[in-house]
């Protein structure tokens, strides 16, 4: 499980593009968003390092 908390993510249009996000690196992961944290868990067998890249891309970077 992949735990990360995105600052940017902040309503729904938000939410859309990070599932999208998450969807383009693996489209087998499951995730579970929870808005008013900011935070994101990815169920999925590829590197958290490529969620983080990904996501930072698309403006939503993880905080450490």
């Amino acid at each position: 499980m992949i735990s990360l908390t995105l600052p940017d993510m902040t309503c729904g249009h938000c939410v859309k593009s990070v599932t999208a996000t998450v969807q383009q690196v693996d489209p087998t992961a499951t995730l579970t968003i929870d808005l008013p944290r900011h935070h994101v868990e990815i169920a999925s067998q590829q590197p958290a390092a490529a969620f983080k890249a990904a996501l930072a891309e698309e403006g939503y970077p993880a905080a450490d």
